[in-house]
């Protein structure tokens, strides 16, 4: 059999998504009323009901996201939560909290969210032999790890393909809630990495000034895919549960018809859902939000990664600056613009800076306010005016299951039947006397053209047979009818023969990789405890939030490196870095203030709080 490969994206509600079915996707995560990791991102349990009956009809799936870490309090709330969601339908729960593992639960499918920071082998292979049926691994992995952890652990993998990056580790990020009590791992991350921050090094020097020194750019590994799948990934995950709808549609029918391309004619692979999408838009990842892209580490550590102008969407280059004329701006390729254009460009004191253009004429951009440009500035439209409008619609991504209609004759009268591309057949049979037509001629044609018409249907009638043993007659009424009815009923045929995936939980004993776990397990209730415990562990520190310890923590650990952004990294760079840095590098926002230690075995950062103690790494590599 061949293995099904999806794209999943994201729903911030019904109608976002219902938009990102109709694009292509062959599956979406959405948001429950609780316990999701954005707080600002939850629906009606109502809501996430009519979205499964929307996704089922084109064999798509319904993934909830309950990936923020429980306190005991909460957990009974969750586990009534859980059953609702079985009820109604949902295929898999995207969780982090290993309580739920404990809970007593429905057969419902587990997925481990990438919060709970899977990126060793073992510790997959820990979850999978628990009972996880899919998880989604850590952004920071590269090729080699991944086929590594496929081949070892033997589940299902998805990754991320597009969108914003946290520059944490996913799950062990205390940023937030050290500086203000909001905590990423309950759903209300601060985003303090996209502040600017000014850069010290040991002896007290700035050596960068206001600069957003830990945002970085955004996901992108779409030319990638290929050598995804066959390192062992089968779902590919669109970020941004915040996102517009343009943002959701974009992304998805560009990656539908990229992974379309890679998919035909595979002997191996196939797609995970049905139905085909037809678009009036050209997709492309640089019109909608976007802070320039990065490959991330997928291929090794290679170039710099950070986006450290601005943590806005800098958009889609157009051209440079040429010059000013009067009250407007002339700018390269400036026939690409549209009235309404909203335009970004790093201004010289580096930060970003926008323009919105009133409208364009002979080439000129006028704009509402005129700012001062140096010539030769590089000008992106991060705000599509055009662009938007047409994704906005509703009827720019339209997608259809193929049918083969039949209209024949039975004993009484007449049948229509209808087969769809996955093999369901629906039945209109209609008591009609048989009268020949008029000269007997075939009327064949007329009724082609009217079973043809679908319109707002999920279908489309690719082909048309009418199989009559004489020229029989029948009003287009009846024939609009049969039509409307056999597609209401395959519809319901389509969602009875559903088949969602069921796995029912049993409890497991087999030791965890680790007998101590530190706070950056998360573990932030006594049922969570009570699963390590059962597996072999002996040490179990309470989660960040729990205990927290003002001052003198470590709040973040990365794979983005500054000293490497700075051309310093003693190991990748070590033929250019020259004068080395003083240490320790320090980040300082205001008050706010940063200590930075760099791991140079495991090629990390780690960002400590201002009081933090702690031994500088000597540069002893050979």
């Amino acid at each position: 059999m061949k293995k099904k490969i999806e794209i999943l994206a994201p729903a911030k509600d019904l109608i976002g998504g219902i938009a990102a079915i109709n694009s292509g996707a062959d599956a979406v995560y959405i948001g429950a009323p609780l316990y999701g990791a954005r707080s600002n991102a939850t629906n009606s349990i109502e809501d996430v009901a009519a979205l499964v009956k929307y996704a089922h009809l084109f064999n798509a799936q319904v993934f909830v996201v309950i990936n923020t870490i429980l306190y005991d309090n909460e957990l009974e709330t969750c586990r009534l939560m859980i059953w609702e969601l079985y009820n109604i339908g949902v295929d898999a729960l995207i969780i982090q909290d290993m309580a739920i593992m404990e809970m007593d639960l429905p057969p419902i499918v587990l997925h481990a969210s990438t919060q709970a920071n899977n990126r060793d082998a073992d510790k997959i292979k820990f979850l999978k032999d628990a009972g996880i049926k899919r998880v989604v691994l850590a952004r920071e992995l590269n090729l080699h790890q991944i086929k590594e952890i496929y081949d070892k652990a033997d589940v299902e993998l998805e990754f991320f393909v597009t969108g914003a990056l946290c520059v944490s580790f996913s799950g062990n990020c205390y940023m937030s809630v050290a500086n203000g009590e909001r905590s990423a791992n309950r759903g209300s991350c601060a985003q303090n990495c996209r502040l600017p921050y000014n850069l010290i090094d040991g002896n007290g020097e700035t050596l960068i000034k206001n600069s957003h020194l830990l945002s970085i750019k955004d996901f992108d590994v779409s030319n990638e895919i290929p050598n995804l799948v066959e390192a062992g990934i089968v779902s590919f995950k669109i970020e941004g549960r915040l996102k517009d709808i343009v943002y959701v549609k974009n992304n998805v029918s560009y990656l539908r018809q990229k992974l379309d391309a890679y998919l035909e004619g595979s002997d191996k692979y196939t797609k995970a859902s049905s139905g085909k999408c037809t678009y009036s838009f050209d997709s492309a990842l640089d019109k909608s939000f976007n802070r320039g892209y990065t490959d991330y580490f997928v291929n090794e550590r290679h170039s710099s990664i950070g986006s450290w102008e601005s943590p806005k969407s800098k958009g889609q280059y157009i051209g440079k600056l040429v010059k000013t004329i009067g009250n407007a701006y002339q700018i390269e390729n400036g026939e690409l613009l549209n009235n309404g254009d909203g335009l970004c460009f790093i201004n010289e004191t580096n930060e970003a800076e926008g323009i919105y253009v009133n409208k364009v004429e002979n080439g000129l951009a006028y704009p509402n306010v005129l700012k001062e440009i140096k010539d030769g500035t590089f000008i992106y439209r991060n705000n599509d005016a055009a662009f938007i409008k047409i994704v906005e619609r509703e009827d720019s991504a339209v997608r259809k299951i193929s049918t083969t209609l039949l209209l024949t004759e039975n004993e009484n009268g007449f049948e229509l039947i209808a087969t769809d591309e996955d093999g369901n057949v629906s039945i209109v049979t209609l008591v009609h006397p048989k009268e020949q037509t008029k000269n007997n001629e075939s009327i064949a044609e007329n009724f082609k053209i009217n079973l043809a018409k679908t319109g707002f249907t999920p279908y489309t009638a690719d082909e048309i047979n009418v199989l009559f043993s004489q020229n029989w007659f029948l009003p287009i009424s009846k024939i609009n009818e049969m039509r409307r009815t056999v597609y209401e009923q395959l519809s319901e045929i389509r969602l009875a023969n559903y088949k969602r995936e069921e796995h029912q939980l049993v409890k497991t004993s087999h030791p965890y990789p680790e007998t101590k776990l530190d706070f950056m397990y998360n573990v932030s209730n006594k049922i969570a405890r009570k699963f390590y415990e059962r597996h072999g562990v002996t040490e179990i520190e309470k989660a960040f939030e729990l205990q927290w310890d003002p001052g003198k923590s470590r709040v973040m650990t990365t794979k983005y490196c500054i000293k490497y952004e700075l051309k310093k990294c003693p190991i990748h760079q070590k033929d250019i870095v020259g004068v080395k840095v003083k240490e320790p590098l320090v980040l300082k926002q205001g008050e706010l203030e940063y200590k930075l230690k760099f791991n140079c075995k495991p090629c990390e950062m780690e960002i400590w709080e201002k009081d933090a103690e702690f031994e500088i790494e000597e540069d002893h590599f050979h």
